[in-house]
């Protein structure tokens, strides 16, 4: 069976590492985020999610670097399988993995993930071999709906492991995995829920406005500022929640996620943000206030699915 990982409360993200597409506006060097990878260990935080996709494979290497660097002991490391870049790797879930273990120099991951559902369940029967030699320790399924996850299960279950974890987009602005009953089921069969976006690349941050909008020319431009003002609603909520408890509007973002029991993944590119991010695992919202920021996402109407990603129903 899957072993047991003890997890942080809190995942950090390197999505916008080595970013070279535009998407993130990032133009930081490898190098650069060394001090915020150290940080991160030096306030618990040792838990780290990348992935293949994440710009062709160079936020894994600048991420492997530091891990090696670090020692491989002292970090849960966390890829994917990317069904879109298959054929690369001659559509095969294990050669995929060895590029990234390759890449990362590595021996093992302690998670493994199918990022899509794309091509299942072939390639989630392909991960039982991974698991059988020690490779992965656990395995999750990204952006799977409830009937996705359920089958992924009992393809594993069958093997003698199990859906350890599953990774879906949540946040204030997209409950979908909370409504089709996904986060239930995680629940009753003990199975880890990440959520990424959490806060929605910014956009429940409290750093943009309607006056304050994303730098243009970058996919979270296009995707969020047309839809600022009313996203205005939601942090005008979180705003009033964080004075309560003296912290940021980001951190109540994150708190809200831990509220409902799901483990966020924070993409980080800023010290601040990973220190924001160990003193948000120590923020507690009451019922009131997890309603309360609940019926301002409501009032707000708006949606974030993103072009890679579909409804959880």
């Amino acid at each position: 069976m899957n072993e047991k990982i003890k997890l942080p409360k809190i995942a950090m993200g390197a999505w916008a590492w080595g970013d070279k597409d535009g998407y993130f506006g990032n133009t930081m060097t490898g190098e650069e985020f060394r001090p915020i990878f150290d940080k991160s260990l030096e306030l618990g935080m040792n838990l780290w999610d990348t992935a293949t996709a994440y710009s062709n494979g160079e936020s894994e290497k600048i991420l492997g670097g530091f891990v090696n660097d670090t020692g491989r002991d002292k970090v849960l490391v966390s890829t994917k399988f990317t069904p879109q870049m298959a054929a690369m790797y001659d559509n095969s879930v294990e050669k995929m993995c060895d590029a990234s273990l390759e890449r990362m120099n590595m021996d093992y991951f302690d998670i493994y993930w199918i990022h899509n559902p794309i091509g299942a369940p072939e390639y989630t029967k392909q991960l039982i071999p991974l698991l059988q030699s020690g490779k992965v320790k656990t395995v999750g399924v990204s952006n799977h709906n409830l009937a996705q996850i359920k089958e992924a299960n009992e393809i594993l279950t069958k093997a003698g492991f199990r859906v350890s974890a599953v990774q879906n987009h949540f946040s204030l602005m997209n409950r979908s995995s909370v409504d089709s009953g996904i986060l239930d089921y995680c629940k009753e069969n003990d199975i880890t829920f990440y959520g990424y976006m959490t806060l929605e690349q910014g956009a429940l941050s409290g750093k943009y406005d309607a006056k304050h909008l994303m730098p243009e020319g970058t996919a979270r431009a296009a995707a969020f500022n047309p839809m600022m003002d009313k996203i205005q609603i939601i942090v005008a909520e979180m705003k009033k929640v964080a004075e309560a408890h003296g912290v940021s509007v980001a951190q109540i973002g994150t708190a809200y996620a831990i509220a409902k029991g799901i483990l966020p993944i924070l993409g980080v590119t800023k010290i601040y943000q990973v220190e924001e991010a160990a003193q948000t695992a120590n923020i507690v919202l009451t019922d009131v206030e997890v309603t309360a920021l609940e019926a301002a996402a409501d009032k707000a109407g708006v949606e974030s699915i993103q072009f890679w990603e579909s409804k959880m129903e």
